[in-house]
């Protein structure tokens, strides 16, 4: 526990330099974040904007009745429990009981149909679930414990959790190395994965998350995610808390944009997460109308365009820090506060990361390749235990991230794509995020992606989905103006040759299936 602190300590206290030197993910054998760091905080732990507030005091009392009356309800240290909550206390209050508990949790989106639910049942053999009770006819019979927020026939009511005694005693000691969280991967090509966190990957793993947004101690921090997502862990549980912070949610059936700017301003927002996606829409906004108390603001879940971060610096004198991570890990790469921001890196790797670039084709590293992880001696505590079921390591003794990047002559590491994604056209490799940035400063272009068609000379050529700003059509005037704004802007070997508007297939947690769009059939298309 020692050791936890003093590593929290150091990056709450260093700059990039001292970090990068001095940082070592701490040692640790047994540890409950939960029992031994998250109940000994004080101050604000959580606060739903226009609504109630509940201190870390708060949290450890309802979190040790949730997890006393879930311990009498069966749930037993190692069991899974597929928990699929929305944004509501009653979320937070599971996830710190069963941590406490020693149970594995199976974070699940409330988008999930009941065939998605079926096989994460089955999959993640789960022994209990905790879901509303709007959400309960989603449920198939079966051998498990059915726990509900809100009333439903034959399922167990949360709410009489609150009857139980708050003082929490464990059966025992929790060994770091234990599992704590399954999570399903959003599964933009293939099948979703079942990836297994343990009690010190996600919760001190994430002390370089922390150090990538720059949280501090009394901060209020707000992340846009949904719960069942990893990111939703990333910054609404473990990175703010291990510095302090207050976690403010913002919970909403339709997004709006004008009414976010109105929660950052009006909720005293200081750091700021949110997806490209969120960040498209708010500069429809006029954001240099919105005076807010911002120190700083990141974005994450996919590469974020260069021209978003110039119209918010324009608008808000804040620079936008791009990271990277994901659901296998927690932040390796990112632009942290006070360093040089170079528009479309990701940044440099961050403290207790070495990122290798490895070359597909040679295996060896070099500027230019798939971003990848060292395994064993170098092996970050923040990257998971391993995939359920399936090998971690491709033999070659790294973790193989499936991204493409390159790294510049000071480090700095810039996104090219999935390795699914990354195409050939006329013998040359094109990035489809590189040619989307260009399409997104169209001020037609609100969404763009970029997969490869078919061209009996050039193998492939680039063709653009596109998804229009309010106030534009989709005609051919139109077409041509974002057509010719590529090619003036674009290297003639990287030409955009196809246009189509359509809207953009995603999954439930908003990253693009280009996969589907490469094998749809063509819509209307325009011809450079």
């Amino acid at each position: 526990m020692n050791d936890f602190r003093a590593a929290r300590d150091l990056l709450l206290g260093s700059d990039y330099a001292t970090a990068r030197r001095d940082f070592r993910w701490p040692e640790l054998a047994e540890f409950n974040w939960a029992l031994d760091w998250f109940d000994h905080q004080d101050g604000v732990a959580l606060k739903f904007a226009g609504g109630p507030s509940f201190t870390f005091a708060d949290l450890t009392r309802r979190s040790g009745q949730v997890a006393n009356w879930l311990h009498a309800q069966g749930v037993r240290r190692g069991e899974r429990i597929l928990l699929m909550l929305g944004n509501q206390i009653e979320l937070w209050e599971a996830m710190l009981a069963a941590m406490k508990l020693g149970a594995v949790i199976i974070p699940a989106t409330t988008l999930l149909t009941a065939k998605d639910i079926t096989e994460r049942i089955e999959r993640g053999e789960v022994k209990h679930v905790i879901a509303n009770a709007a959400d309960a006819a989603k449920f198939e019979a079966g051998a498990y414990t059915r726990i509900s927020v809100g009333e439903a026939y034959g399922w167990l009511p949360f709410h009489e959790a609150y009857e139980a005694p708050a003082e929490f005693t464990p059966d025992g000691p929790t060994r770091a190395g234990d599992t704590l969280l399954l999570y399903f991967t959003s599964g933009t090509t293939s099948q979703p994965k079942l990836v297994e966190h343990t009690h010190a990957s996600y919760p001190a793993g994430h002390l370089s998350t922390m150090f990538w947004i720059g949280l501090r101690p009394g901060d209020v921090h707000l992340n846009i995610s949904s719960p069942g997502w990893a990111k939703h862990a990333w910054s609404n549980v473990f990175a703010p808390w291990n510095a302090g912070a207050t976690v403010l949610i913002h919970d909403y059936q339709r997004f709006s944009a004008p009414k976010l700017l109105e929660i950052l301003r009006d909720e005293g927002v200081t750091t700021f997460c949110a997806p490209p996606t969120v960040w498209r829409m708010l500069i429809q906004e006029d954001l240099a109308a919105w005076k807010l108390p911002l120190r700083t603001a990141v974005a994450a879940g996919e590469p974020l365009n260069p021209e978003i971060i110039d119209q918010v610096q324009q608008a808000w004198g804040l620079t936008i820090r791009d990271g990277y991570g994901q659901t296998e890990t927690t932040a390796q790469i990112g632009n942290v506060p006070g360093m040089p921001v170079k528009p479309g890196s990701m940044g440099l790797p961050l403290p207790g990361y070495e990122v290798v670039l490895v070359d597909p084709v040679s295996g060896e590293p070099g500027t230019d390749g798939e971003i990848c992880l060292p395994l064993g001696e170098g092996r970050p505590l923040g990257l998971m235990a391993g995939y359920v079921g399936r090998e971690t390591s491709s033999g070659d003794g790294y973790y193989h991230t499936g991204d493409v990047a390159t790294r510049d002559a000071d480090g700095y590491i810039t996104y090219v794509g999935r390795t699914d994604d990354v195409f050939k056209a006329s013998d040359y490799r094109i990035s489809p995020f590189e040619l989307e940035s260009v399409l997104l400063e169209h001020e037609a272009v609100a969404e763009a992606a970029v997969v490869p068609s078919p061209d009996p000379v050039r193998l492939a050529v680039p063709k653009a989905f596109v998804v229009l700003a309010p106030g534009f059509e989709p005609t051919e005037e139109t077409a041509r103006s974002i057509l010719d704004y590529c090619t003036a802007n674009l290297a003639p070997y990287k030409r955009i040759r196809l246009l189509e508007f359509a809207e953009l297939p995603k999954t439930i947690s908003g990253k693009i299936r280009r996969v589907e769009l490469r094998e749809q059939a063509a819509g209307t298309e325009f011809r450079a």
